[in-house]
Parts: C-alpha cells; structure tokens; sequence
C-alpha cells in the first residue's frame, strides 16, 4: 500500500429525490471519497469543519481505515451546506441553496505528517486552495484533482495554472465541453492533456466514463447495470475514492492498473447511488465490491 491523502468538503446536505427527503445527512466530497477509498488503502483525511459540525466523523468512519489528523474544528465558523434535488432521469442535481461558510475561509494546515504523501487528490474546492495544499506536498507519485463548472466560469486562470501541476483531471462530460468547447469528449479529452495533465478522467453519469492518457490510451467503460438509484449525490466522489485507493494499493500508474482502478471506482458509484447519503456505500463490503467488479466483466465482454 501506498499513501493516499484526500482533502476536500465536509458538507450538511439536504436532499430531496422521488424517492424521499434526506434533510441534513453527511455529505461532501472528501467523506464520500475516504469512505469508498477506505475499502483498499488506508487513507489521510484533510479537511475542516465548524463548531456546529453535528457528525463525529471518526463514529461515522468507525472500522475504516481513515487518519483524522488533518480534520480542524474551527471554532466560530459554520460548516458548508448543501440543499439540493434530483427528478425524472436523476442525471443532474438542482442545487437550491449553498452556504460555503468554513470553505470560504483559509484552507486546513497540511500536518507535517502527511507531506510525505504518494498519491493525492484534490477533490472539489476553489483551484486556489487545492493549490494551496498542494504545494505542502513534498514530492507526490501522482496528484488527481476534481473541478466543476464553478471553477471553469470564476476561476479559469487559477485552474489552468492548476492542470499545470497535476498528473490527473477528474471531472464530468458537461465540465470538460465547457473547459475545452469541444462537444466530442474524444477532442475535449486531447485538449485537456494539452494543458497539463497525462491523464484525464470523464464521468458519463448513467452512460459510464471514460479514460484517456499522453499516450493515446483510451479506455471507455458502461455504467454498473443497477436498477436501484435513490440518490446519486457522491457517487463521482466515491467513484474517485475507490479509483485512487485501487491505484494507491497498486502502487502504480499503468495503463492496466488504471483500467482496474476505474472498474473499481464504477463499482463503488453504483452503491453510493442505491440509498441516501453515505449509506449505499457505508454498508457494503469489500466482497460484494469484487463480487460487481465480476458482474461488470462479464457484461463488458465480447
């Protein structure tokens, strides 16, 4: 195994679908990521919550193989809120209220323990901030990074001086055409290696994902075929989380390894996607993950 640290959101979510209403549950991109990345790596947490925090994450987290060190509780500041809803198809959340609050404060201190880290992902912030803890980062193997359309409309300077930086852009179909303006994710693809990263990494939603490296390598794969979506918030967080544990276990970036690692990150979305909150992927077990893994091989081949 290898180092893997994640720094990202700690949010209080509202979330309305058709099948029901999950009012201030856990969410946010680091807990999604850790709880699914736990299943193969042991993971270091980074993030920062405010004094009206109402989880204890290291209950939530109990039996997981997550380090809290770099978790601050700031006191006199209110964590992030999300209030957000799905209908129809659920392809896209309707975001109803933002409060950034913590987020939109300075950035937890990396601790001088985890600056020796391997492999790194920033998931969703401002592309300042993962810039910022970037840089307390000795001398990763590889560092992923997630975006999203905020950052592409607000902050496009810093995000390009971002993909500069890393090995790896995590992000959806929509974010990569309004990266890119190119509506084939072939083109968007070979021009977001353009601007810095040897690997790009774009989520399809119910149609799958698809990955393509500097070296031409390109790597498509389906959706997991479930029947079961109740709420699909996280589930490109822990299709992350269990991407990069798969590679952090491996300690290695080939093209094989990432093959696997994304089957891996597929399998995971698919339970993230079966209840509300962190629920879906919380209760699972790593045997029923390979168990998918092989389900998903088999309807894959031909």
């Amino acid at each position: 195994m290898s180092s893997l640290l994640v720094t990202g959101s700690i949010g209080i979510d509202t979330v309305r679908t058709p099948f029901g209403v999950s009012e201030e549950c856990i969410g946010g991109s680091a807990v999604y990521f850790s709880m699914s990345a736990s299943y193969f790596n042991a993971v270091r947490f980074l993030g920062v919550v405010g004094d009206d925090c109402p989880f204890d994450l290291t209950e939530t987290f109990q039996g997981k193989d997550v380090d809290f060190e770099g978790l601050e509780v700031r006191a006199g500041s209110k964590t992030f809120r999300w209030q957000g809803s799905y209908e129809g198809a659920m392809n896209e959340a309707k975001t109803e209220g933002v409060d950034l609050n913590v987020l939109a404060e300075d950035p937890p201190i990396v601790p001088d323990s985890y600056k020796d880290s391997e492999y790194v992902f920033l998931a969703n912030t401002a592309p300042a901030l993962q810039m910022h803890i970037l840089k307390q980062i000795d001398s990763p193997t590889l560092v992923a990074a997630d975006t999203m359309n905020l950052w592409i409309d607000t902050a496009k300077d810093d995000l390009l001086q971002l993909l500069e930086r890393i090995d790896m852009l995590v992000l959806n179909d929509g974010e990569a055409q309004l990266l890119t303006g190119q509506r084939n994710i072939i083109l968007a693809a070979k021009d977001i290696l353009a601007l810095g990263p040897r690997i790009v990494v774009i989520k399809r939603g119910e149609f799958g994902s698809m990955m393509y490296d500097a070296n031409g390598d390109c790597f498509i794969l389906p959706a997991f075929p479930t029947d079961k979506v109740i709420d699909p918030t996280g589930a490109g967080d822990s299709f992350a989380g269990a991407m990069m544990g798969s590679l952090a276990k491996a300690g290695r970036v080939d093209f094989v390894t990432l093959r696997e690692a994304i089957v891996y990150g597929t399998v995971a979305a698919s339970y993230t996607i079966g209840d509300f909150s962190i629920h879906g992927i919380n209760s699972t077990k790593l045997e029923a993950i390979d168990d998918r893994r092989e389900t998903l091989k088999k309807v894959t081949q031909f």
